[in-house]
């Protein structure tokens, strides 16, 4: 076994870091509507996780939709602006 395969083997994969994408309160959009935008936009949710993502946000001011790499947090916050939602991103400390 040649000492270049041994290096290849201990190479540690680093993990891409990882975002935060938070939905804002606002006195706008209507709950149910809140709760579609979320659905469509992120495939992963389930409606019983759209409605408590939307309940936090209304109770607290702001709620955590998901946490995924930086390039679909983008994604995800875009999308939810263009449809009239406030969302930011932050990294996942």
């Amino acid at each position: 076994m040649s000492v270049e395969t041994l290096e290849k083997r201990s190479t540690v994969r680093k993990l891409a870091p990882r975002y935060r994408v938070l939905l804002h309160n606002d006195d706008y959009n209507s709950m149910e509507y809140v709760v579609q935008t979320l659905l469509q936009t992120v495939p992963s949710l389930t409606q019983p996780q759209a409605v408590d993502i939307m309940m936090e946000a209304h109770t607290n001011g702001v709620a955590l939709v998901i946490t995924c790499a930086q390039e679909h947090a983008e994604f995800y916050c875009e999308t939810l602006r263009s449809h009239g939602l406030s969302s930011t991103i932050e990294p996942d400390e």
